[in-house]
């Protein structure tokens, strides 16, 4: 069965999942924040069959989230480093660790503690707006046309009142 495209949607949840939505590409980007270089190290990592890692691979470097740079070359043999689009991409692994932390974590505690490298300490982490300072709240967000959205949707939008400055929060 063939998957419906997003990349071309307009909107940017849809375009993101297009590009990391399956089950495998989040954790192969979570195993490269967490150091995994190279393929072997990925497989052993995740426990992902061959075929599916190379194209979740192949996806990210064409997508610019990952390079391939060899590191040796008889025989030639390729490392996977995160392209300054991948490391941006941690904001939004960052997310779903505080919600998996604060909804699905086992008694014990979360899984994995993020530590600040320089001071040791343990990052908290949350979704903030940089012009406030506050954290983000759904219930004072009202999605408005942007730059990008299309103007021939904005009649049709399947969300009534949303552009318009609806004060109806979820």
């Amino acid at each position: 069965m063939r998957r419906t495209r997003f990349d071309a949607w307009p909107c940017s949840i849809a375009r993101t999942v297009d590009l990391v939505g399956d089950w495998w590409t989040p954790l192969v980007m979570r195993e490269a924040f967490y150091g995994a270089r190279r393929f072997e190290e990925f497989q052993q990592r995740l426990g992902v069959s061959r075929n599916v890692l190379t194209q979740r691979l192949e996806r990210l470097v064409e997508e610019n989230m990952l390079k391939r740079l060899p590191y040796q070359e008889r025989p030639v043999r390729h490392e996977y480093r995160l392209t300054e689009k991948g490391r941006d991409f941690f904001t939004v692994l960052a997310a779903m660790i505080r919600w998996g932390d604060r909804w699905l974590a086992e008694s014990d505690g979360p899984p994995v503690e993020l530590r600040d490298s320089e001071t040791g300490l343990s990052v908290e982490l949350e979704v903030i707006d940089v012009r406030t300072g506050r954290p983000v709240d759904v219930r004072r967000i009202v999605p408005v046309p942007g730059p990008g959205f299309p103007k021939d949707l904005t009649e049709r939008h399947p969300y009534p009142g949303a552009f318009e400055g609806s004060s109806q929060h979820r």
